[in-house]
């Protein structure tokens, strides 16, 4: 009896101590050769063998729960955009590689996660500015190409949350630290690595900018605060040929199964063709929108098709990639594979050759109930923009329910 007594006593101190929840915050950062490194954390919960990661950005949270684990390494399956991360465990955390695909193959930065529960710091300074607000930001590539953006931005104490629109997209949920000298931001999804960087001036203003991304891209930015700023969209639109023209295009689903524009599903139907691809993080946050409306608005009269446009012609990759965005945002209208790639210059040729080119991943093209185009609209403004998305999606609704009365 004492002997038995004492083998459950030691077997369930050893069965709870390894089903207790051990958690961690991590500080991880992308290493680039430029020393401009693209931070982001994570917060961790391990309950015996099960292991979950929470990237957090700003308000954003990417729950991660595909793990491979031996004895000295982690290979992390990111939710999204086939991205993944090969570790080795060190003494103070993990290293490794960091891998996405691109529109060239895939492509391997260093990752570096040690234990922090901070972002990025900065010292205090003698000057006291706070960024919360709208900024006309002024952004110039390494060919010395000029494009117009709006910061959002939103500051408390010296923590610096918001995002950057621009006229084919945002870049979602930024988060890094500001003083009255300077600002810090970044964001990483899995396919995405951005670092932003400016100085504040003696008037407030953003100058001297650094936008990195990846592994080597690098632009340069200005911002003054400008309240009543407007992106123009029109060198971004699609727009139809002939307006008169009925759209005409037939595409598998992710199935097989061919679906055509010309079914009795769209007839007598508004229509919304979104343009994407399951590597474009402003198409997730597109999809997460249109799967609810269309899900919440079943006998409204209006259909929805996705055109995807992926990094590879082969069809069971892309369906894999797509299946993701499907099965996580609950996506019941067709996705359609058009078998042509996002980076191939004669994509709308191939696959909507009655339309002026496509610019802009996402897009939307939006046909009334006699199949004819109403609107076209390039780029999404997600969650991040704040009132930008809130006006996206009143005005969205509004052009849906006339268009559905007509």
């Amino acid at each position: 009896m004492k002997k038995s007594l004492l083998l459950f006593i030691i077997t369930g101190y050893f069965l709870n101590t390894y089903a207790q929840t051990v958690s961690n915050t991590w500080r991880a950062k992308i290493i680039r050769a430029d020393g401009l490194d693209v931070v982001f954390n994570i917060d961790e919960k391990r309950n015996g063998q099960q292991l979950e990661w929470v990237i957090k950005n700003a308000e954003e949270r990417i729950v991660v729960k595909d793990f491979r684990q031996t004895k000295d390494s982690l290979l992390v399956a990111m939710p999204f955009f086939g991205a993944e991360l090969f570790l080795k465990k060190t003494a103070s955390g993990f290293a490794g590689q960091w891998k996405k695909a691109g529109s060239k193959g895939d492509i391997f930065m260093p990752i570096e996660i040690k234990k922090g529960t901070y972002r990025y710091q900065y010292p205090a300074s003698a000057r006291k500015f706070n960024l919360t607000g709208r900024w006309r930001a002024s952004f110039v590539n390494a060919e010395g190409k000029q494009s117009d953006a709006i910061g959002e931005l939103k500051q408390l104490g010296n923590k610096l949350t918001g995002s950057i629109l621009t006229t084919t997209g945002d870049y979602r949920f930024l988060e890094g630290v500001a003083n009255g000298d300077s600002l810090v931001m970044s964001t990483f999804d899995g396919t995405h690595a951005f670092y932003f960087s400016a100085s504040i001036n003696k008037e407030g203003a953003l100058v001297n900018g650094v936008f990195a991304s990846g592994a080597t891209s690098i632009e340069t930015w200005n911002a003054t605060r400008d309240a009543n700023i407007e992106l123009d969209e029109t060198d971004v639109l699609m727009r139809v040929k002939e307006p008169a023209q009925q759209m005409n295009f037939s595409f598998p689903d992710l199935d097989g199964k061919m679906v055509s524009i010309s079914d009795d599903r769209f007839k007598n139907k508004v229509v919304v063709i979104q343009i994407m691809g399951s590597w474009c993080p402003n198409c997730m946050d597109e999809t997460a929108f249109l799967s609810k409306y269309y899900n919440e608005h079943p006998a409204m009269g209006m259909e929805v098709i996705g055109l995807a446009y992926e990094y590879s012609t082969d069809f069971e990759k892309a369906r894999t990639s797509l299946m993701r965005f499907k099965n996580k945002f609950n996506v019941q209208y067709p996705i359609l594979i058009t078998g042509v790639t996002s980076n191939d210059p004669l994509r709308t040729e191939k696959t909507l050759p009655k339309m002026t080119s496509i610019k802009a991943f996402p897009s939307m093209i939006i046909l009334g109930k006699d199949g004819q185009v109403k609107k076209t609209h390039a780029g999404y403004s997600g969650p991040a923009t704040g009132i930008h998305h809130e006006k996206f999606k009143q005005e969205f609704d509004e052009l849906i329910r006339k268009l559905v009365k007509e």
